[in-house]
């Protein structure tokens, strides 16, 4: 596939002009005019770039990129060393921030909730950031911890009452616990997102809301990997996701 026809269908499929994001969606570092061969990871770090040349990738595609708002412009240390490794490579580099969040199909949180078997009944939110679901059954909060911790593989930091029995729960992947003053104002019984913050605490305390804190790194790996198989099966793409470990 051509690159150029590449970056527009991406472009139609995530519709990145509809958010106000905080890093360049789209592609980051241009490589080889042609991409037959995809390597999918959550962030692009040194050792996902190795991994991708291991697998003789022709583009790397992405969630969390380079180019921030607020960082240093300089091309030195760490931000050197990984563009020179894609530049010597040939290595295209495409990253999807909140487009790949907030999409309806194959976004984070819509993965996010397959892998946890919840069923979204809505959203808290106009961006489709904030998806909540009805539980099939009532259960404990700390069964349901449990449940959540099984499926993402790695324990979850539980801020509640862990015999409260829950019915509704809302979640938002990644560095999202903010957004539990949503699920406050709408009632709801759990909110689950990737990182936890102080007042995080203080908030559960004083509502009805508890918080699950399942890892940034863990809520956001299905997003990405969907939209690498999403390529693979509607264009003459090879697909690897490549899931480099992080506790956080």
């Amino acid at each position: 596939m051509q690159l150029n026809a590449l970056k527009q269908y991406l472009t139609q499929y995530l519709q990145p002009e509809r958010f106000t994001d905080y890093c360049l969606n789209g592609l980051q570092v241009e490589g080889k005019a042609e991409v037959n061969r995809i390597v999918t990871g959550v962030t692009a770090s040194i050792a996902l770039l190795e991994q991708a040349k291991e697998q003789k990738a022709d583009a790397v595609l992405v969630h969390h990129g380079y180019f921030w708002k607020g960082e240093s412009q300089s091309i030195t240390g760490i931000k050197k060393r990984r563009l020179k490794y894609l530049l010597e490579n040939d290595m295209n580099l495409f990253a999807y921030h909140l487009p790949l969040d907030g999409h309806l199909e194959i976004g984070n949180n819509v993965m996010l909730g397959k892998v946890l078997g919840l069923e979204i009944a809505g959203w808290l939110d106009n961006q489709h950031m904030i998806a909540w679901a009805k539980l099939k059954e009532k259960q404990s909060l700390g069964g349901l911890s449990q449940q959540v911790s099984e499926r993402l593989n790695r324990p979850i930091q539980l801020v509640g009452n862990a015999n409260q029995v829950v019915e509704t729960v809302a979640w938002c992947t990644g560095a999202a616990q903010s957004y539990i003053e949503y699920a406050i104002a709408a009632d709801i019984d759990v909110f689950i997102s990737g990182e936890i913050s102080e007042q995080t605490v203080h908030q559960v305390r004083e509502s009805n809301t508890a918080y699950m804190s399942a890892g940034h790194h863990a809520t956001e790996r299905y997003g990405i990997d969907a939209l690498g198989t999403h390529l693979a099966n509607n264009f003459s793409i090879s697909h690897m996701f490549i899931d480099i470990d992080n506790p956080v």
